[in-house]
């Protein structure tokens, strides 16, 4: 009997221990399936991620090359279209456009080049002199009793702050020579990029529209044209202003008797209208300084015909020049060459005017409009007579 009894024991623990085995063995915690093809998926991502950004290091400046001269591009194709029409071959056309923006660009850096070698050489020939009226003014005009003898001792002293500066500039000659030299190959490759895109835009948008349906096509080339027109218009218009400010400032700067009268009108007009907002007056700076060194007097008169010249142009002769092309508001132009310089610095200051006014342009022209509520938050003319019909 005894026996027995521990024969059953032993069963009823063997069986209690086979269900408690069987208890944990379908407990235990298993992985996902998903979880291996994310840890791949991890780090297959990491991967192609540090190889698009190391590419990126090696080609951004050449994305940036390609995409200044499809600007230019559309900048230009207006003026090579028009010469096609009247029987240029499109390659002498481009070449002949290309030709002219680049003597026009040297024409205008070699008298500013000039103007600015003239000067400094001028100053340094007469610091003393310089100094000394300079000095003169301002005791004269605050009441101080600064001494000119010293000041002109502290500014030639070999060891003084002025000195050490300009011994300091002397040493980064090569890096500015290194910098010159790549400026020369990316206007280099700029030129040829826009030859290319120009001459050969028709085959280009052949190549495009071939892997599009029709209807793809025709939007792509309304956008096309749309970018050519109004970039075109833009720069065009931009440059026409540019012409008659540099002709006005020439006129005012010979009669009153400033240094280098037809560099300083290039100057003033090409900036005044190339940089949103404040160009006019980041402009004005270097004729006045100029002027400032012979006559107080006469640069701030210089100064103010600047500024009325500006507000006559804003009201009388931009909106005429502009109405056959486009106007971009300055608020945009001014946030847009923001954006562009914080990007891709000054060359994407230049670019984003451009770009501004493409997108002006082709937000203007697509969606439908609707005729406006009259509110007073509107003010009179809320109800625009032109626009689209609604349906």
């Amino acid at each position: 009997m005894l026996s027995r009894r521990i024969t059953k024991i032993l069963i009823v623990q063997d069986d209690d221990s086979d269900l408690i085995g069987d208890t944990d063995s379908e407990n235990r915690w298993l992985p996902p399936r998903w979880i291996l093809f994310a840890v791949v998926l991890f780090w297959v991502g990491s991967v192609v991620t540090d190889v698009v950004v190391l590419t990126w290091g090696r080609v951004d400046d050449l994305v940036l090359l390609l995409v200044l001269s499809l600007f230019f591009s559309l900048a230009i194709e207006p003026g090579t279209n028009w010469l096609v029409r009247r029987g240029w071959r499109r390659g002498r056309a481009t070449l002949l456009i290309i030709f002219g923006v680049l003597t026009a660009a040297g024409a205008f850096l070699g008298a500013m080049g000039t103007l600015i070698g003239t000067q400094i050489a001028d100053l340094l020939s007469n610091l003393e002199v310089y100094i000394s009226d300079t000095v003169t003014r301002i005791n004269n005009w605050f009441g101080t009793s600064i001494d000119a003898a010293q000041v002109i001792e502290q500014f030639n002293d070999p060891n003084g702050a002025v000195q050490n500066f300009i011994s300091a500039q002397r040493g980064d000659a090569l890096r500015l020579t290194g910098r010159a030299l790549n400026g020369l190959f990316a206007t280099f490759s700029i030129v040829l990029f826009t030859f290319y895109f120009v001459a050969d835009g028709p085959r280009i948008r052949r190549a495009i529209c071939s892997r599009l349906r029709p209807a793809a096509q025709l939007r792509v080339l309304s956008i096309w044209e749309l970018a050519i027109d109004k970039t075109g218009g833009y720069l065009y218009s931009r440059l026409l202003l540019s012409a008659v400010s540099a002709v006005f400032h020439g006129i005012v700067f010979a009669s009153a008797g400033v240094r280098s009268p037809i560099a300083l009108a290039l100057w003033v007009g090409l900036i005044s209208q190339f940089l949103p907002v404040i160009g006019t007056y980041f402009a004005a700076v270097l004729p006045v300084v100029i002027t400032f060194l012979d006559s107080p007097i006469r640069a701030l008169i210089v100064f103010g015909i600047i500024i009325v010249y500006q507000q006559f142009e804003n009201y009388v002769i931009s909106p005429k020049v502009t109405a056959r092309t486009m106007e971009l508001h300055p608020a945009i132009a001014f946030g847009a060459a923001l954006a562009g310089l914080s990007i891709l610095g000054p060359s994407g200051a230049l670019l984003a005017l451009p770009v501004a006014a493409m997108g002006q342009a082709i937000a203007s022209e697509t969606g439908r409009r609707h005729v406006v509520v009259d509110s007073d938050l509107l003010g009179s003319d809320s109800v625009d007579d032109d626009v689209a019909e609604t349906e």
